[in-house]
């Protein structure tokens, strides 16, 4: 997958320090991973919670880390995350900031990834299962599908 050209902030909302701005050309820096990779990975087990995901769920989304990196992550030890695991905690945290913007009643917005979905990009399936089935590219497409519906 082509690395993107936009910035992005260098810590996430609710765990992070500055909410700088990160170049796109220092987004693989370990540096700004490893101070990126804690905020990331609660916000991540925050929504998570919000949307009842199961713990092959939430593996799913992050790329299918060993299950003891996995818990390890849950017990809050992160380390540094790759760029690809910071890519995919980007996405989902993009997916559900466009349900909330799109459907302000909480209680759907938090179970719209559930739902059964006629829209052909996920042929009667719910988007939490093409997501997990199509990894980085499933969680691009999906997080496309919902800004071009805020008009983003």
């Amino acid at each position: 997958m082509p690395s993107r050209s936009v910035a992005t902030r260098a810590t996430l909302p609710g765990g992070g320090e500055s909410g700088s701005i990160v170049p796109p050309d220092q987004g693989r820096e370990p540096e700004v991973r490893k101070r990126m990779s804690g905020p990331a990975i609660r916000t991540f087990l925050n929504i998570a919670k919000k949307w009842e995901l199961t713990v092959h769920e939430q593996s799913g989304l992050l790329g299918w880390p060993a299950a003891s990196t996995y818990h390890k992550y849950k017990a809050g030890y992160v380390g540094t995350l790759t760029f690809d695991a910071l890519i995919r905690l980007s996405l989902v945290l993009g997916i559900y900031k466009d349900l909330h913007v799109l459907y302000p009643d909480p209680e759907l917005a938090n179970r719209w990834m559930r739902l059964p979905n006629a829209n052909s990009l996920f042929g009667g399936g719910t988007p939490l299962e093409f997501v997990i089935n199509n990894g980085v590219d499933g969680l691009y497409k999906v997080r496309r599908l919902l800004d071009a519906r805020r008009g983003a």
